[in-house]
């Protein structure tokens, strides 16, 4: 089965940054739209930065300028670089694959990793 496996979330100061990655396993994956999509206690799963398969990107407003999304098809993962982070990206950050070929949809997720920012 299809899986994607978060790591790098935990503990950082006001300002400092984090590297998010998030690695599948039995998908194509240079074919698929990756995205990070965060979750704070009681809001809405929102998303934060997504790239496709082209290598193109779009972010949240709330992070652009701060945060990078990137993919290594070679090791198929894919990384969100989070620099000056704030209590406000505060979140479980959850890894998305997705697919749309023909009329049949591919949606994967990771099982999410926690992000507490300190102030």
């Amino acid at each position: 089965q299809v899986q994607l496996v978060e790591s790098g979330g935990g503990l950082v100061q006001f300002g400092g940054s984090l590297r998010l990655s998030c690695t599948a396993s039995r998908i194509i994956f240079s074919i698929y739209a990756l995205g990070w999509y965060r979750q704070a206690p009681g809001k809405q799963r929102d998303l934060v930065a997504r790239i496709t398969d082209g290598g193109s990107t779009n972010y949240a407003d709330s992070v652009k300028g701060r945060f990078t999304i990137s993919r290594d098809n070679a090791k198929n993962t894919v990384y969100l670089q989070m620099n000056n982070l704030k209590p406000e990206d505060t979140a479980v950050y959850y890894c998305n694959a997705y697919l749309l070929a023909g009329n049949k949809e591919y949606d994967y997720w990771g099982q999410g990793t926690q992000v507490t920012v300190s102030s």
